[in-house]
């Protein structure tokens, strides 16, 4: 797929939540045709867990939206603190790209350590090494499934609008900061 067809996107951001949080945290997907807002997305993923490819999945599958998606953004490979998102499994089951986002380049040590004390953090790394090294591009970092380097570049130029970071994933950041605390601050 060119990336200049990538016209109808969903970027998913968790809510923030306090450390304390056990259970569910809850999820936001903004959907995006173009440079407009067209529909949200909401769901939960277990804190820590490793739900969160087969929540995304489903919240895209069973949405109205689901046929037109044609590219997945994350902010970051994890939701609900470390609970991993396979993006090969998740670009394989929906059949689109998956395209994770950071604004800068995590430190992988303390990633790894930490995963030392979560349930399943073995299986997690495996996870976040299958997705492969994060990439500079466009004034980000990325790991990605099913979709170039240089298309990705594009991609993220196209809906990078006010920033370095694509609407879809800096508007599911503001919808999820803003309902969780009355009012979205920080940046995506």
């Amino acid at each position: 797929m060119m990336s200049s067809s990538f016209s109808y996107v969903v970027g998913f951001d968790d809510f923030p939540f306090a450390h304390s949080t056990r259970g569910d945290v809850p999820i936001v997907g903004a959907v995006y045709s173009g440079s407009r807002l067209e529909g949200v997305l909401g769901g939960r993923v277990r804190r820590d867990g490793v739900n969160s490819t087969d929540r995304i999945a489903e919240l895209v599958k069973g949405s109205k939206y689901g046929s037109s998606i044609q590219m997945v953004f994350l902010q970051g490979i994890a939701l609900g603190g470390f609970n991993v998102v396979d993006i090969h499994g998740l670009h394989d089951r929906l059949g689109v790209p998956v395209l994770v986002v950071a604004r800068r380049l995590p430190r992988m040590d303390a990633v790894k350590a930490l995963l030392t004390r979560v349930a399943g953090g073995e299986r997690k790394w495996k996870l976040i090494e299958k997705a492969g090294a994060m990439e500079p591009v466009a004034g980000v970092w990325v790991q990605r499934s099913g979709i170039s380097l240089e298309a990705a570049g594009v991609v993220i130029g196209r809906f990078a609008i006010h920033g370095v970071i694509p609407e879809p994933l800096r508007t599911a950041h503001l919808i999820a900061g803003g309902v969780a605390t009355g009012e979205s601050r920080g940046r995506t």
